[in-house]
Protein backbone atom coordinates (compact mmCIF):
# COMPACT_ATOMS: atom_id res chain seq x y z
CA UNK A 1 0.00 0.00 0.00
CA UNK A 2 1.43 3.50 -0.66
CA UNK A 3 1.85 5.72 2.36
CA UNK A 4 -0.18 8.83 1.91
CA UNK A 5 1.52 10.39 4.66
CA UNK A 6 3.68 10.84 7.83
CA UNK A 7 1.92 10.90 11.07
CA UNK A 8 4.00 11.78 13.98
CA UNK A 9 1.64 10.92 17.51
CA UNK A 10 2.90 12.09 20.58
CA UNK A 11 1.13 10.30 23.87
CA UNK A 12 2.17 9.15 26.91
CA UNK A 13 -0.27 5.91 27.27
CA UNK A 14 1.04 3.00 25.58
CA UNK A 15 -1.70 1.61 24.84
CA UNK A 16 -3.70 4.19 23.00
CA UNK A 17 -0.66 5.41 21.30
CA UNK A 18 -0.72 2.07 19.88
CA UNK A 19 -4.02 1.76 18.83
CA UNK A 20 -3.71 4.85 16.93
CA UNK A 21 -0.34 3.26 15.48
CA UNK A 22 -2.36 0.53 14.21
CA UNK A 23 -5.67 1.95 12.99
CA UNK A 24 -3.72 5.12 11.25
CA UNK A 25 -1.04 2.73 9.60
CA UNK A 26 -3.93 0.30 8.34
CA UNK A 27 -4.99 3.36 5.88
CA UNK A 28 -1.14 4.05 4.62
CA UNK A 29 0.23 6.24 6.52
CA UNK A 30 3.68 5.93 8.09
CA UNK A 31 3.55 6.23 11.66
CA UNK A 32 5.85 7.66 14.07
CA UNK A 33 5.25 7.96 17.60
CA UNK A 34 6.62 9.68 20.97
CA UNK A 35 5.85 9.29 24.33
CA UNK A 36 6.74 12.76 25.31
CA UNK A 37 7.37 16.13 23.65
CA UNK A 38 10.55 16.37 23.82
CA UNK A 39 11.04 12.97 21.95
CA UNK A 40 8.33 13.91 19.54
CA UNK A 41 10.21 17.54 18.96
CA UNK A 42 13.42 15.10 17.70
CA UNK A 43 11.55 13.28 15.91
CA UNK A 44 10.14 16.22 13.93
CA UNK A 45 13.51 17.86 13.41
CA UNK A 46 15.10 14.44 12.29
CA UNK A 47 12.48 13.51 9.83
CA UNK A 48 9.35 14.39 7.68
CA UNK A 49 6.16 14.83 9.45
CA UNK A 50 2.83 15.79 7.57
CA UNK A 51 0.83 15.57 10.46
CA UNK A 52 0.88 15.64 14.20
CA UNK A 53 -1.36 13.79 16.53
CA UNK A 54 -0.83 15.05 19.85
CA UNK A 55 -1.98 15.11 23.60
CA UNK A 56 -2.91 17.93 25.69
CA UNK A 57 -1.57 16.25 28.83
CA UNK A 58 2.25 15.09 28.61
CA UNK A 59 4.95 14.64 30.89
CA UNK A 60 7.39 17.29 31.14
CA UNK A 61 6.99 19.56 28.54
CA UNK A 62 2.80 19.75 28.56
CA UNK A 63 0.94 19.37 24.98
CA UNK A 64 -0.10 23.34 24.69
CA UNK A 65 4.06 23.77 24.93
CA UNK A 66 4.85 21.34 22.28
CA UNK A 67 2.19 22.48 20.07
CA UNK A 68 3.60 26.28 20.14
CA UNK A 69 7.29 24.40 20.02
CA UNK A 70 5.76 22.73 16.75
CA UNK A 71 4.62 25.67 15.52
CA UNK A 72 8.06 27.82 15.94
CA UNK A 73 9.19 24.58 13.66
CA UNK A 74 7.13 24.47 10.92
CA UNK A 75 3.67 27.22 11.13
CA UNK A 76 2.01 25.56 8.35
CA UNK A 77 2.20 21.93 10.00
CA UNK A 78 -1.48 20.37 10.88
CA UNK A 79 -1.47 19.65 14.47
CA UNK A 80 -4.37 18.07 15.58
CA UNK A 81 -5.10 17.94 19.74
CA UNK A 82 -6.47 15.32 21.83
CA UNK A 83 -7.96 15.75 25.32
CA UNK A 84 -10.35 14.85 27.95
CA UNK A 85 -14.07 15.94 27.68
CA UNK A 86 -13.54 17.63 30.87
CA UNK A 87 -10.66 20.42 29.58
CA UNK A 88 -12.74 21.63 26.70
CA UNK A 89 -11.27 25.17 27.66
CA UNK A 90 -7.73 24.17 27.44
CA UNK A 91 -8.47 22.49 23.80
CA UNK A 92 -10.08 25.70 22.56
CA UNK A 93 -6.47 27.51 24.18
CA UNK A 94 -4.77 25.30 21.59
CA UNK A 95 -6.90 26.03 18.99
CA UNK A 96 -6.30 29.58 19.36
CA UNK A 97 -2.57 28.67 19.37
CA UNK A 98 -2.63 27.18 15.85
CA UNK A 99 -3.96 23.82 16.56
CA UNK A 100 -5.90 22.76 13.59
CA UNK A 101 -8.95 20.55 15.06
CA UNK A 102 -9.57 18.83 18.18
CA UNK A 103 -10.96 15.14 19.46
CA UNK A 104 -12.42 14.78 22.96
CA UNK A 105 -11.51 11.96 24.82
CA UNK A 106 -12.75 9.01 24.72
CA UNK A 107 -12.69 9.14 20.68
CA UNK A 108 -13.66 7.05 18.22
CA UNK A 109 -11.05 5.98 15.85
CA UNK A 110 -13.71 6.74 12.47
CA UNK A 111 -13.65 10.60 14.21
CA UNK A 112 -10.00 10.65 14.59
CA UNK A 113 -9.40 9.19 10.72
CA UNK A 114 -12.06 11.89 9.68
CA UNK A 115 -10.53 14.54 11.90
CA UNK A 116 -6.72 13.74 10.28
CA UNK A 117 -7.93 12.95 6.53
CA UNK A 118 -10.11 16.44 6.69
CA UNK A 119 -6.77 18.33 8.00
CA UNK A 120 -4.45 16.53 5.51
CA UNK A 121 -7.07 17.06 2.17
CA UNK A 122 -6.67 21.31 3.49
CA UNK A 123 -3.00 21.26 3.72
CA UNK A 124 -2.62 19.14 0.26
CA UNK A 125 -5.02 21.51 -1.00
CA UNK A 126 -3.87 24.83 0.44
CA UNK A 127 -0.24 23.43 -0.99
CA UNK A 128 -1.64 22.87 -4.55
CA UNK A 129 -2.55 26.50 -4.27
CA UNK A 130 0.10 28.20 -3.61
CA UNK A 131 1.90 26.20 -6.32
CA UNK A 132 -0.48 27.02 -8.51
CA UNK A 133 -0.01 30.81 -7.55
CA UNK A 134 3.76 30.68 -7.92
CA UNK A 135 3.57 28.89 -10.97
CA UNK A 136 1.27 32.20 -12.46
CA UNK A 137 3.80 34.27 -10.27
CA UNK A 138 6.64 33.11 -12.68
CA UNK A 139 5.05 32.92 -15.38
CA UNK A 140 2.60 36.35 -15.64
CA UNK A 141 5.01 39.24 -14.28
CA UNK A 142 5.89 42.44 -15.49
CA UNK A 143 8.68 44.90 -13.40
CA UNK A 144 6.44 47.53 -12.64
CA UNK A 145 2.89 45.78 -12.17
CA UNK A 146 2.08 44.26 -8.75
CA UNK A 147 0.24 41.11 -9.92
CA UNK A 148 0.02 38.62 -7.20
CA UNK A 149 -4.16 38.10 -6.93
CA UNK A 150 -5.74 35.94 -9.41
CA UNK A 151 -7.63 38.78 -11.07
CA UNK A 152 -4.64 40.60 -12.09
CA UNK A 153 -2.92 37.77 -12.80
CA UNK A 154 -5.75 37.00 -15.33
CA UNK A 155 -4.95 40.50 -16.84
CA UNK A 156 -1.73 39.96 -17.31
CA UNK A 157 -2.09 36.58 -18.67
CA UNK A 158 -3.85 38.91 -21.62
CA UNK A 159 -1.75 41.14 -21.90
CA UNK A 160 0.92 37.77 -22.93
CA UNK A 161 -1.14 36.55 -25.04
CA UNK A 162 -2.02 40.12 -26.62
CA UNK A 163 1.12 41.72 -26.57
CA UNK A 164 2.42 38.81 -29.84
CA UNK A 165 -0.26 40.46 -31.87
CA UNK A 166 -0.87 43.46 -33.35
CA UNK A 167 -4.50 44.01 -32.41
CA UNK A 168 -6.02 47.18 -31.12
CA UNK A 169 -6.81 46.58 -27.23
CA UNK A 170 -9.26 48.59 -25.65
CA UNK A 171 -8.45 48.92 -21.65
CA UNK A 172 -11.39 48.89 -18.99
CA UNK A 173 -11.57 49.99 -15.35
CA UNK A 174 -12.18 52.74 -13.34
CA UNK A 175 -10.06 56.27 -12.52
CA UNK A 176 -6.75 55.05 -11.09
CA UNK A 177 -6.45 51.53 -11.65
CA UNK A 178 -3.49 51.66 -13.58
CA UNK A 179 -4.78 51.54 -17.09
CA UNK A 180 -1.51 53.42 -18.35
CA UNK A 181 0.73 51.53 -17.20
CA UNK A 182 -0.90 47.86 -18.77
CA UNK A 183 -0.58 49.92 -22.02
CA UNK A 184 3.10 50.11 -21.31
CA UNK A 185 3.44 46.32 -20.46
CA UNK A 186 1.54 45.15 -23.53
CA UNK A 187 3.99 47.77 -25.75
CA UNK A 188 7.40 46.46 -23.56
CA UNK A 189 5.77 42.80 -24.05
CA UNK A 190 5.36 43.12 -28.03
CA UNK A 191 7.42 43.43 -31.33
CA UNK A 192 7.06 47.10 -30.78
CA UNK A 193 8.99 47.46 -28.07
CA UNK A 194 11.68 49.17 -29.66
CA UNK A 195 9.74 51.87 -30.59
CA UNK A 196 8.22 54.67 -29.26
CA UNK A 197 5.36 54.47 -26.65
CA UNK A 198 3.28 57.84 -26.93
CA UNK A 199 0.40 58.22 -24.73
CA UNK A 200 -2.29 60.91 -24.74
CA UNK A 201 -5.36 61.66 -22.57
CA UNK A 202 -8.50 62.68 -24.45
CA UNK A 203 -9.84 65.19 -21.55
CA UNK A 204 -6.29 66.90 -21.10
CA UNK A 205 -6.79 68.76 -24.22
CA UNK A 206 -9.26 70.81 -25.24
CA UNK A 207 -11.59 69.77 -27.73
CA UNK A 208 -10.68 72.08 -30.40
CA UNK A 209 -7.30 71.00 -30.08
CA UNK A 210 -7.70 67.51 -29.82
CA UNK A 211 -7.65 66.14 -33.50
CA UNK A 212 -4.28 68.92 -34.03
CA UNK A 213 -2.55 67.04 -30.79
CA UNK A 214 -3.60 63.57 -32.88
CA UNK A 215 -2.99 64.42 -36.47
CA UNK A 216 -0.84 67.41 -36.72
CA UNK A 217 -0.84 70.21 -38.51
CA UNK A 218 0.63 71.94 -41.66
CA UNK A 219 1.71 75.84 -41.27
CA UNK A 220 -0.97 78.03 -42.00
CA UNK A 221 -3.98 75.54 -40.78
CA UNK A 222 -5.51 78.05 -38.24
CA UNK A 223 -4.15 81.43 -36.35
CA UNK A 224 -0.84 80.81 -34.42
CA UNK A 225 0.39 77.62 -36.86
CA UNK A 226 3.19 79.55 -38.33
CA UNK A 227 5.15 76.12 -38.69
CA UNK A 228 4.41 72.67 -39.62
CA UNK A 229 3.99 70.12 -36.41
CA UNK A 230 3.38 66.08 -36.68
CA UNK A 231 0.63 64.94 -34.66
CA UNK A 232 1.18 61.86 -31.73
CA UNK A 233 0.07 59.20 -34.72
CA UNK A 234 3.34 59.97 -36.81
CA UNK A 235 5.39 60.59 -33.68
CA UNK A 236 4.19 56.84 -32.53
CA UNK A 237 5.21 55.15 -36.07
CA UNK A 238 6.39 51.88 -35.94
CA UNK A 239 5.46 51.78 -32.21
CA UNK A 240 2.54 52.33 -29.53
CA UNK A 241 0.00 55.27 -29.38
CA UNK A 242 -2.06 54.83 -25.91
CA UNK A 243 -5.13 56.98 -25.82
CA UNK A 244 -7.06 57.34 -22.52
CA UNK A 245 -10.56 58.18 -22.10
CA UNK A 246 -11.21 57.49 -25.77
CA UNK A 247 -15.08 57.97 -24.86
CA UNK A 248 -14.54 61.93 -24.08
CA UNK A 249 -13.83 62.01 -27.67
CA UNK A 250 -15.57 64.50 -30.19
CA UNK A 251 -17.82 62.87 -32.64
CA UNK A 252 -15.91 64.78 -35.61
CA UNK A 253 -11.95 63.06 -34.07
CA UNK A 254 -13.74 59.66 -33.90
CA UNK A 255 -14.23 60.20 -37.92
CA UNK A 256 -10.69 60.08 -38.62
CA UNK A 257 -9.66 57.96 -35.83
CA UNK A 258 -11.80 55.41 -37.39
CA UNK A 259 -10.54 55.64 -40.47
CA UNK A 260 -7.32 55.56 -39.08
CA UNK A 261 -7.84 51.92 -37.59
CA UNK A 262 -9.19 51.08 -41.14
CA UNK A 263 -7.09 52.31 -43.76
CA UNK A 264 -3.43 53.08 -41.69
CA UNK A 265 -3.42 56.64 -43.50
CA UNK A 266 -4.92 59.96 -42.66
CA UNK A 267 -3.63 64.02 -43.20
CA UNK A 268 -3.02 66.55 -41.04
CA UNK A 269 -5.04 69.62 -40.33
CA UNK A 270 -4.74 72.07 -43.00
CA UNK A 271 -2.97 69.53 -45.40
CA UNK A 272 -3.43 67.24 -48.25
CA UNK A 273 -1.22 65.01 -48.61
CA UNK A 274 -1.61 61.60 -47.11
CA UNK A 275 0.28 60.21 -44.75
CA UNK A 276 0.52 56.63 -43.82
CA UNK A 277 1.79 55.36 -40.19
CA UNK A 278 2.09 51.65 -38.55
CA UNK A 279 0.94 52.48 -35.25
CA UNK A 280 -0.61 49.92 -32.60
CA UNK A 281 -3.52 51.73 -30.61
CA UNK A 282 -4.70 51.06 -27.10
CA UNK A 283 -7.38 53.25 -26.04
CA UNK A 284 -8.70 53.23 -22.79
CA UNK A 285 -11.77 54.25 -20.89
CA UNK A 286 -13.31 54.58 -17.37
CA UNK A 287 -16.50 54.87 -18.82
CA UNK A 288 -19.28 52.14 -19.99
CA UNK A 289 -18.96 52.78 -24.31
CA UNK A 290 -21.93 50.54 -24.74
CA UNK A 291 -24.34 53.00 -23.07
CA UNK A 292 -22.28 56.13 -25.09
CA UNK A 293 -23.37 54.32 -27.72
CA UNK A 294 -27.06 53.98 -26.92
CA UNK A 295 -27.39 57.79 -25.68
CA UNK A 296 -26.17 58.58 -29.79
CA UNK A 297 -22.26 59.84 -28.16
CA UNK A 298 -20.00 57.39 -29.38
CA UNK A 299 -19.61 55.99 -33.07
CA UNK A 300 -21.08 51.96 -32.89
CA UNK A 301 -18.78 51.47 -36.05
CA UNK A 302 -15.76 52.79 -33.82
CA UNK A 303 -16.33 50.77 -30.85
CA UNK A 304 -16.16 47.75 -32.70
CA UNK A 305 -12.75 48.16 -34.27
CA UNK A 306 -11.45 49.38 -30.62
CA UNK A 307 -13.38 46.96 -28.77
CA UNK A 308 -11.01 44.03 -30.69
CA UNK A 309 -9.77 42.52 -27.84
CA UNK A 310 -11.30 44.00 -24.48
CA UNK A 311 -9.45 44.05 -21.05
CA UNK A 312 -10.74 44.78 -17.92
CA UNK A 313 -8.63 46.02 -15.08
CA UNK A 314 -10.20 44.97 -11.66
CA UNK A 315 -10.30 47.47 -9.04
CA UNK A 316 -7.83 47.93 -6.48
CA UNK A 317 -10.93 46.65 -3.70
CA UNK A 318 -11.83 43.22 -5.39
CA UNK A 319 -7.33 42.18 -5.31
CA UNK A 320 -6.55 43.56 -2.05
CA UNK A 321 -4.40 41.09 -1.49
CA UNK A 322 -1.64 43.03 -3.66
CA UNK A 323 -1.95 45.79 -1.08
CA UNK A 324 0.78 44.99 1.17
CA UNK A 325 3.28 44.80 -1.74
CA UNK A 326 2.10 47.74 -3.48
CA UNK A 327 2.48 49.61 -0.23
CA UNK A 328 5.90 48.11 -0.14
CA UNK A 329 6.62 49.58 -3.78
CA UNK A 330 5.72 52.82 -3.09
CA UNK A 331 7.53 52.88 0.85
CA UNK A 332 10.78 51.88 -1.54
CA UNK A 333 10.03 54.67 -4.30
CA UNK A 334 9.54 57.07 -1.46
CA UNK A 335 12.83 55.91 -0.16
CA UNK A 336 15.05 55.95 -2.82
CA UNK A 337 13.67 59.98 -3.74
CA UNK A 338 14.94 61.34 -0.26
CA UNK A 339 17.19 60.81 2.75
CA UNK A 340 14.08 59.53 4.77
CA UNK A 341 14.17 55.49 4.81
CA UNK A 342 11.00 53.78 5.70
CA UNK A 343 10.52 49.96 5.09
CA UNK A 344 8.34 48.59 7.89
CA UNK A 345 4.56 48.48 7.98
CA UNK A 346 3.07 48.44 11.44
CA UNK A 347 -0.04 45.59 11.81
CA UNK A 348 -2.65 48.10 12.65
CA UNK A 349 -1.61 50.47 9.39
CA UNK A 350 -1.28 47.57 7.55
CA UNK A 351 -4.98 46.41 8.60
CA UNK A 352 -6.19 50.09 8.18
CA UNK A 353 -4.93 50.07 4.12
CA UNK A 354 -6.38 46.57 3.94
CA UNK A 355 -9.29 47.57 5.34
CA UNK A 356 -10.93 50.57 3.36
CA UNK A 357 -13.10 50.65 0.28
CA UNK A 358 -10.03 52.76 -1.94
CA UNK A 359 -12.49 54.57 -4.34
CA UNK A 360 -9.34 56.11 -5.69
CA UNK A 361 -7.76 52.83 -6.54
CA UNK A 362 -4.19 52.26 -6.75
CA UNK A 363 -3.83 55.60 -7.45
CA UNK A 364 -5.11 57.16 -4.39
CA UNK A 365 -3.24 53.87 -2.15
CA UNK A 366 0.19 55.59 -4.06
CA UNK A 367 -0.88 58.80 -3.06
CA UNK A 368 -2.05 57.70 0.51
CA UNK A 369 1.56 55.90 1.05
CA UNK A 370 3.48 58.66 -0.26
CA UNK A 371 1.56 61.30 2.46
CA UNK A 372 2.13 58.57 5.58
CA UNK A 373 6.09 58.81 4.58
CA UNK A 374 5.87 62.08 4.28
CA UNK A 375 4.44 62.46 7.32
CA UNK A 376 5.98 60.04 9.53
CA UNK A 377 8.30 60.68 12.32
CA UNK A 378 9.94 57.02 12.52
CA UNK A 379 11.29 54.40 10.71
CA UNK A 380 7.77 52.34 10.88
CA UNK A 381 4.70 53.70 9.14
CA UNK A 382 2.17 53.63 11.78
CA UNK A 383 -2.04 53.80 11.65
CA UNK A 384 -1.48 57.47 13.11
CA UNK A 385 0.68 58.34 9.93
CA UNK A 386 -2.70 56.86 7.59
CA UNK A 387 -4.93 59.86 6.86
CA UNK A 388 -7.25 58.80 4.45
CA UNK A 389 -9.18 61.43 1.83
CA UNK A 390 -12.85 62.27 3.21
CA UNK A 391 -15.34 61.19 0.94
CA UNK A 392 -16.63 62.70 -2.01
CA UNK A 393 -19.13 65.15 -2.31
CA UNK A 394 -22.06 63.54 -4.96
CA UNK A 395 -23.28 66.48 -7.17
CA UNK A 396 -26.40 68.01 -6.21
CA UNK A 397 -27.78 66.18 -9.65
CA UNK A 398 -26.39 62.98 -8.83
CA UNK A 399 -29.80 62.29 -8.16
CA UNK A 400 -31.30 60.84 -5.10
CA UNK A 401 -28.85 58.28 -3.55
CA UNK A 402 -27.46 58.25 0.00
CA UNK A 403 -24.55 55.73 -0.90
CA UNK A 404 -20.53 56.83 -1.39
CA UNK A 405 -20.23 57.18 -5.08
CA UNK A 406 -19.14 53.86 -6.75
CA UNK A 407 -20.20 52.01 -3.58
CA UNK A 408 -23.15 49.41 -3.66
CA UNK A 409 -25.24 48.88 -0.92
CA UNK A 410 -23.47 45.32 0.16
CA UNK A 411 -20.02 47.23 0.15
CA UNK A 412 -21.31 49.93 2.15
CA UNK A 413 -22.41 47.19 4.43
CA UNK A 414 -19.45 45.70 4.79
CA UNK A 415 -17.39 48.50 5.33
CA UNK A 416 -19.92 49.41 8.28
CA UNK A 417 -18.94 45.83 9.91
CA UNK A 418 -15.35 46.76 9.62
CA UNK A 419 -15.70 49.42 11.12
CA UNK A 420 -17.55 48.66 13.72
CA UNK A 421 -14.89 45.61 14.91
CA UNK A 422 -12.16 48.34 14.49
CA UNK A 423 -13.91 50.52 17.04
CA UNK A 424 -14.76 47.55 19.36
CA UNK A 425 -11.04 46.50 19.43
CA UNK A 426 -12.10 43.30 17.74
CA UNK A 427 -14.68 42.85 20.56
CA UNK A 428 -17.57 40.81 18.45
CA UNK A 429 -20.42 41.79 20.98
CA UNK A 430 -19.42 45.43 21.48
CA UNK A 431 -19.11 45.67 17.18
CA UNK A 432 -23.13 43.80 17.72
CA UNK A 433 -24.46 46.30 19.69
CA UNK A 434 -23.33 49.09 17.82
CA UNK A 435 -24.81 47.51 14.83
CA UNK A 436 -27.90 46.57 16.21
CA UNK A 437 -27.20 43.16 15.76
CA UNK A 438 -27.15 39.98 17.08
CA UNK A 439 -23.66 38.02 17.66
CA UNK A 440 -24.27 35.09 15.69
CA UNK A 441 -26.06 37.96 12.71
CA UNK A 442 -22.54 39.46 12.89
CA UNK A 443 -20.60 35.99 12.97
CA UNK A 444 -22.63 35.11 9.75
CA UNK A 445 -22.08 38.44 7.89
CA UNK A 446 -18.39 38.54 8.48
CA UNK A 447 -18.11 35.00 7.51
CA UNK A 448 -19.92 35.99 4.28
CA UNK A 449 -17.59 38.41 3.61
CA UNK A 450 -14.46 35.99 4.18
CA UNK A 451 -13.36 37.52 7.99
CA UNK A 452 -12.97 34.47 10.55
CA UNK A 453 -14.47 35.18 13.85
CA UNK A 454 -11.28 34.07 16.00
CA UNK A 455 -13.29 33.79 19.22
CA UNK A 456 -12.16 37.70 20.24
CA UNK A 457 -14.17 39.08 22.68
CA UNK A 458 -17.24 38.01 23.89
Amino acid sequence: MTAKGNILIVEDEAKMRRILELSLGEDGFTMLSAEDAESGLKLLQNGSVDLVVTDLKLPGMNGLEFLQAVKRFNAALPVVVMTAFGTVETAVEAMKAGASDYVLKPFSLDEMRMVIHKELDVRRLREENRSLREALQQRYQHPNLVARSPKMQKVLATVERVAATNSTVLLGGESGVGKDLIARAIHETSRRASGPFIKINSTAIPENLLESELFGYEKGAFTGATTSKPGKFELADKGTLFLDEIGDVPPATQVKLLRVLQEREFERLGGTRTLKVDVRLIAATNRDLREALEQGTFREDLYYRLNVVPVDIPPLREHKEDIPELVNLFLARSSGESAKEITTVSPEAMRMLMDYYWPGNVRELQNIVERAFALAKGPVLGASDIHFDPPRARPQNAGTSLLPEGMTLEQWEDEMIREAVRRANGNKSQAARMLGLSRNALRYRLSKMGIADEGEGT
